[in-house]
């Protein structure tokens, strides 16, 4: 029986990628964004002037390119992964603009300062990370190609992370913290692409060793744990997490680095035995550092506490945890409290400063940017066919939300103060070029995921050619 028109034609393209629903996303973040800086012009009593519509329009013209690269070169990935990163982007240089203008009042500090412009220097980091977002989407086709360089990318990484320890301080130090490579005209923080590079490596090497990681070791309270020669990978991240913490007094990069591989190691196994070895290598080993190092006493005894030595080490995490007290539920309103006073409002405590203005409801929201960003990241590393990408998809989703915990936990006197800063929100070019590197290749996974397979077509028969058959009628 000849086939019908209906079952021979070819299925129909698939029409609904969300391009649409991610440019109404957008538009909703810009509106979001607008709404903010002119509260904070408001609030502040400052005149709207053409440069605050330069402002806006910068903002939607950068997001407007990512949208049309996006809408060319990953047409299938996910729509509310660019409007959560746009929100959170946009939120962080309304913040930033925001504690510029409290620095040319002499109310809202306790020293006169000079007055800066950050959110400028901001805007422009933006610029560039659309780029290297751009530049890492059209450039990766394919993100399984990542794969082929998992060793070449780790060590790439190792170099990364080791430079700014090898370095002079005069090159390397600032505020303490032995994690940049200064030159006289930029500075750059190699630790924040380094993250990028070893969770790939650790992505490639995890799944071309599965077996290895898979096999039963001796049991021990029900739980299987693996024998002694598999635990090369653990050990190696430990001994690097502490050396970091050893030799660049880097808290915050130590612990997300370790925390990030246990979790991919977890996710690859399924195995409960790998975090409970990793937790305790990482407990041993802070224990051992904290009698090792003295910067890692100072931490400590400020987060156990910081009103102890509020005149000194403890003014920051005291200030802090006077400034989420005065935001409360709703906060002061953006513009209208005293962020100034804390140090380092738009880097390490920019949350502190969100908190204060908009209280717990408007971190809340924030955080649920955050989480909507990361959920749909994970959604796609289990939406994703291949292994690789499952793991990568998972482990660079998984980074952004233990840093944001970090982050939160150091101001919040949950744990010790690290010194990361937030994702997308903070003010800093490292952070913000290597987090949009993070998001295309994300974006590339989940288009990946996304995408329909291609029809295949049907093989056409000569009607001359097919098989015949005598039928006997009985």
């Amino acid at each position: 029986m000849a086939d019908s028109p209906a079952s021979s034609a070819p299925p129909a393209a698939p029409t609904g990628r969300g391009r649409t629903t991610e440019l109404v996303l957008l538009v909703c973040a810009l509106v979001l964004v607008s709404v903010a800086l002119l509260l904070v012009e408001t609030s502040q009593n400052q005149t709207i002037t053409l440069d605050l519509f330069k402002f806006v329009g910068a903002y939607g013209g950068l997001f407007a390119a990512a949208h049309l690269v996006i809408r060319r070169y990953a047409p299938y990935a996910d729509p509310t992964l660019l409007p959560a990163v746009a929100a959170l982007n946009g939120l962080g240089l309304v913040m930033i603009h925001r504690l510029d203008l409290g620095t040319a009042r002499p109310d809202e500090l306790l020293t006169a300062t000079e007055p800066t412009s950050n959110a400028d220097q901001q805007l422009l980091w933006a610029v560039l990370g659309t780029i290297a977002f751009s530049a890492t989407l059209i450039a990766l086709r394919d993100h399984r190609t990542l794969a082929r360089y998992g060793y070449t990318l780790g060590a790439a990484g190792l170099i990364f992370l080791a430079i700014p320890a090898i370095l002079p301080a005069s090159l390397s130090e600032i505020n303490g913290a032995k994690i940049w490579i200064r030159t006289p005209f930029f500075s750059i923080q190699p630790g924040e692409f380094s993250k990028i590079l070893i969770i790939i490596f650790t992505a490639a090497f995890l799944v071309s060793r599965r077996d290895l990681f898979t096999t039963a070791g001796k049991q021990f309270l029900g739980i299987d744990f693996p024998r002694a020669r598999d635990l090369g990978p653990i050990l190696a991240a430990w001994v690097i997490t502490f050396g970091i913490l050893g030799l660049e007094t880097d808290l915050g990069s130590a612990l997300l680095l370790f925390a990030t591989i246990l979790v991919m190691l977890y996710i690859a196994t399924e195995r409960v035995s790998w975090l409970l070895l990793g937790l305790g290598l990482f407990a041993s080993g802070a224990v051992v550092a904290y009698f090792l190092f003295s910067h890692l006493q100072v931490r400590i005894d400020v987060w156990l506490d910081p009103f102890a030595t509020y005149e000194t080490t403890g003014y920051q995490v005291a200030q802090s945890l006077f400034g989420l007290a005065t935001g409360g539920l709703f906060g002061t309103g953006l513009g209208s409290g005293r962020p100034n006073i804390v140090p380092f409002p738009n880097t390490d405590f920019i949350l502190t400063s969100f908190g204060e203005e908009l209280g717990l409801v408007g971190l809340a929201a924030i955080f649920m940017l955050y989480f909507i960003f990361v959920m749909r990241g994970l959604r796609t590393a289990v939406a994703v066919r291949d292994s690789f990408g499952k793991l990568l998809a998972a482990g660079l989703s998984m980074t952004v939300i233990i840093q944001l915990f970090v982050v939160f936990g150091g101001v919040s006197k949950l744990i010790p103060l690290t010194g990361l800063t937030s994702p997308f929100l903070s003010y800093g070019g490292s952070s913000l070029l290597a987090n949009y590197i993070l998001v295309a290749v994300l974006i590339r996974i989940s288009n990946a995921a996304r995408e329909p397979d291609a029809p295949k077509p049907r093989p056409k028969v000569q009607v001359e050619a097919m098989p015949t058959q005598v039928v006997k009628r009985t």
